[in-house]
């Protein structure tokens, strides 16, 4: 069995850009060497122009390609680093050159020359922090691989560890910056003195991704990255990447774990089908772009080893591309609508995802659209297993220059990486179908179920709900219902149609009986039609169902919810968890007379405009410093901008409210998100604290969490109390209900001061027509007396909740599933996903998304209904043997998933 450790040729890119009129430091300190590399390329053009035209009149048989090909291989290795890069490419493009010729360019992988054993010595003893004998008890001193930059070595511990040593050749940080000046200088100058080539704006391009190029010889920046991409992978099947010594590494030296394996270029040799071999690296590259914004722009083989059972092990991270949360949401776009054949969306999305100029297009939009479209369908319809990633983005490179428009940075880097990986992917299985494989790892990770599915469960569910599903084809010609028949983004294809409920159960319109788990989105805490809720609304119903009015219940729900909280509280009741939101943040700009607002990434606040920036899908900036961004169209653009997005328990966010505390008014929050089921303790007290001496109001939104987790809420579980807390669902027993709870002065800001200036000028309105109705109040009184007389249901919630958690995780351990859940005092949050999220945006990031909208179907099929991609509820209804009959159903769906193919690798 051949061998090779994990070696690499190339290192982080630099950390700030230089400008193309500059010379940069490394340059000014070897201006010699400029000279030099500028006669360097002159010399090398000459040569190979002359041996090639001296080729084509001595040669004309069928061997001349190659003969080009070694001649350029000999060009790029005069020419040094910068242009092994380029061999390294084409040495994975079987499709575009012939197999001698790219047999001529894959010797760039790994068969390039060493330097010598002094210039070594040297290296090592500038870079290490220990002489070599003191760092390593053995030290081979022959490279057991070489790539274009850097050299790497086998060395032991004293611990015994095996260890890889990759040293940056002498020199070789020079030649990369003087390389990069010199061609910089070149293409400003073919530039100016070739006009057809004006229009591709060379020297621009070039000078976005000088920095990355030139950058390659910081071995710490590219220590850095390799554990950036460790920790997205480590918990990922069939994908590894070594670990890293930072105490031994260097600005020449990178010390990381030696891994055994099999070269890239000799797949044969694993013993895995090369077909799943070349799907695995495909699926890994696809997961650094669309989901972890951090991707190898560099791989071909020689920076791959395969390891057991078809393991992919990646190397060398010194060029990688980043993009952003927007950069990835536009990409996924584009890819989306063109896997839908959405020809017109897919051009808007391409220019807004890949052309650095747009604003110069509008003279030429048109044409240029019409032909955009036209190499889109020819390319992702017609070209099925011919798929070619260079031809597609020569052609739109191509169009883009006629009318004015350059690709951007990530536009060039992404199609390298494409180009490079699906070259190597292709060269493990010639046979592959690209863009088939491309739909099945889109369509795993879609929201929406593929034809395949739709089919499957139009057999199995469409079959036993007849009546459901001509009910919600009537529907359509009278109602829009977004929660439910027509629900945003996340669509329900076989949304059930309920005749009644009661308990646990639902019963459909076709006499089908399932045990619910989504307790109506949680205003069900009791389940449904509870005796002492029917009471209450069928007396509150006879005693005339009055609104506007004061009414008895009205007052005893209001008194059962204030002394629920902190001694002397007041509320002021809305009639949905939307308006409590809004009702809070306007009583804390008029109480604190401020009108910032901030809040937290992915906490999900209702509908109202404020309420959804940054939260459902969308996501944008810095994961550390997020940016505000709408999650619907209509928002006012104001009002998102001037949003503070904030992350949830980490420092930064702590100071960032200090930096703008002068204009905030308030913090609102999900003390503990549904979407991860977590709870921080130390940050909500490190919060409430920094919020307390700014004079910032904290608004706790317990609008899933009030009375269930607690009676109170999530607060009560930490002993931290908010300004204001926004409540609903429960506390209106079923019926549609919101309120405010807070403190007395702060919510006396509502109370009219009996003076109609000062009431207009320093109060503020947030009254409403059903504002604490007889019928809601009733029902919600009802509710938390039963909740208050019967601690013990939330025990036994909290047991049913553990157990259900712990069975659910240890049967997708037993078949090997990639699953994942978090669950605490009622509420579930699972995903089909090999990540650990410690943010709601990483929650998003690389989700099996079909398998878990799968799972509402199959489970349905067993009696259990699940809600499609959401929150998944218990309560009180649920017995032991419900959650029995669950565990039996997600056993039963889970290996039925498995037999239909869900969790293939």
């Amino acid at each position: 069995m051949s061998e090779s450790p994990n070696t690499g040729s190339s290192a982080e890119p630099a950390p700030a850009p230089v400008a193309e009129h500059q010379v940069p430091p490394h340059v000014l300190r070897a201006v010699p060497l400029a000279v030099v590399e500028g006669a360097r390329v002159v010399w090398w053009a000459a040569y190979c122009l002359a041996r090639w035209a001296m080729t084509r009149l001595v040669r004309r048989d069928d061997h001349s390609h190659e003969h080009t090909a070694a001649l350029l291989r000999r060009c790029m290795l005069g020419l040094g680093p910068l242009y092994m890069k380029v061999g390294q490419v084409l040495g994975t493009q079987t499709g575009l050159l012939s197999p001698e010729a790219t047999a001529e360019f894959r010797s760039f992988f790994s068969e390039l020359p060493a330097m010598n054993e002094r210039d070594l010595r040297r290296t090592l003893a500038r870079g290490l922090p220990l002489p070599v004998e003191e760092a390593f008890r053995s030290f081979d001193w022959e490279p057991v691989a070489v790539g274009s930059v850097a050299q790497v070595h086998r060395a032991v511990l004293h611990d015994g560890g095996e260890v890889a040593v990759k040293v940056v050749k002498a020199g070789v940080r020079e030649r990369l910056h003087v390389s990069a000046w010199t061609l910089g200088k070149l293409l400003a100058t073919v530039h100016a003195l070739v006009p057809p080539l004006r229009r591709y704006d060379l020297p621009a391009h070039f000078a976005e991704l000088r920095p990355l190029l030139a950058g390659q010889g910081d071995m710490r920046r590219e220590a850095l990255r390799q554990q950036e991409v460790a920790t997205n992978f480590r918990l990922h099947p069939f994908v590894r990447v070594p670990t890293t010594y930072d105490r031994l590494c260097g600005n020449d030296i990178l010390v990381m774990e030696y891994v055994h394996g099999i070269r890239g270029q000799e797949p044969d040799l694993t013993g895995h089908p090369r077909p799943s071999l070349a799907r695995r690296m495909q699926d890994a590259f696809y997961t650094m772009v669309f989901f972890h914004g951090l991707f190898h722009v560099d791989p071909h083989p020689g920076n791959v080893l395969f390891g057991p059972d078809g393991q992919i092990v990646m190397l060398d991270f010194g060029l990688v591309g980043h993009l952003t949360p927007d950069d990835r949401w536009n990409l996924g776009s584009f890819y989306y609508a063109c896997m839908r054949g959405q020809w017109a969306v897919a051009v808007q999305r391409f220019v807004r995802t890949f052309v650095a100029n747009p604003e110069e297009l509008p003279a030429h939009r048109k044409p240029y659209e019409d032909e955009l479209a036209a190499i889109l369908r020819r390319h992702f319809e017609g070209r099925t297993s011919r798929w070619s990633t260079m031809a597609f983005f020569d052609e739109a490179t191509r169009l883009g220059a006629t009318c004015g428009a350059r690709a951007s940075t990530r536009f060039s880097l992404l199609a390298l990486s494409l180009l490079t990986g699906e070259g190597f992917v292709s060269q493990t299985d010639p046979d592959i179908d690209l863009p088939r494989n491309a739909r099945r790892f889109t369509d795993m990770c879609s929201p929406y179920l593929s034809e395949d599915l739709r089919e499957k469960f139009e057999r199995d569910i469409g079959r036993v709900t007849p009546r459901s599903m001509a009910a919600r084809r009537g529907a359509a010609r009278h109602l829009v219902a977004p929660t439910h028949l027509d629900r945003y983004v996340l669509p329900s294809a076989f949304p059930l149609v309920v005749a009644r409920a009661e308990g646990a159960r639902l019963h459909d319109l076709d006499g089908n009986t399932y045990i619910d788990l989504s307790s109506g989105y949680g205003p069900h805490m009791l389940g449904y039609a509870h005796p002492v809720v029917v009471r209450a609304v069928q007396d509150a119903v006879s005693r005339g169902a009055v609104n506007a009015l004061a009414n008895p219940a009205e007052l005893r729900l209001a008194e059962a919810i204030s002394q629920a909280f902190a001694p002397g509280s007041k509320v002021v009741f809305g009639n949905s968890g939307t308006e409590a939101v809004q009702m809070a943040l306007r009583m804390a700009r008029a109480y604190t007379g401020r009108q910032g607002v901030a809040k937290f990434e992915g906490h999900y606040h209702g509908f109202s405009d404020q309420g959804l920036v940054s939260s459902l899908f969308r996501h944008s900036g810095d994961a550390h410093h997020p940016r505000p961004v709408a999650n619907s169209a209509g928002m006012h653009r104001m009002v998102v901008d001037d949003t503070l997005v904030l992350q949830y328990g980490e420092s930064a966010s702590l100071e960032r409210i200090s930096a703008h505390a002068r204009s905030l008014a308030c913090v609102i929050l999900e003390p503990m998100p549904s979407a991860l089921g977590t709870l921080d303790r130390a940050f909500l007290e490190q919060l409430r604290d920094v919020c307390a001496r700014k004079g910032v109001l904290v608004v706790y939104d317990e609008v899933v969490t009030g009375f269930r987790v607690h009676y109170g809420g999530a607060q009560h579980l930490v002993d931290v109390r908010p300004d204001l807390t926004c409540l609903g669902k429960i506390i209106g027993g079923g019926l549609p209900c919101g309120a405010v709870a807070g403190r007395a002065g702060v919510v006396d800001i509502v109370r009219t001061s009996e003076d109609p200036f000062t009431d207009l000028e320093h109060r503020a309105f947030v009254g409403g027509t059903m504002s604490g109705n007889s019928v809601t109040a009733a029902a919600g009184a009802a509710v938390l007396g039963h909740l208050r007389a019967h601690p013990e249901i939330y025990a036994d919630l909290d047991r049913r909740t553990d157990w259900l958690a712990g069975d659910m995780a240890a049967q997708a351990a037993a078949l090997g599933i990639p699953f994942s859940v978090r669950a605490l005092r009622s509420i579930f949050s699972i995903t089909f996903d090999r990540t650990e999220p410690r943010l709601i945006r990483d929650r998003l990031a690389g989700p099996n998304f079909k398998a878990n909208l799968a799972l509402s179907y199959y489970m349905r099929k067993h009696g259990v209904y699940v809600p499609e991609l959401h929150t998944m509820l218990l309560n009180a209804a649920h017995t032991d043997d419900d959650v029995q009959r669950v565990s039996e159903a997600f056993g039963l769906s889970l290996s039925e998933m498995a037999d239909d193919g869900f969790f293939v690798a």
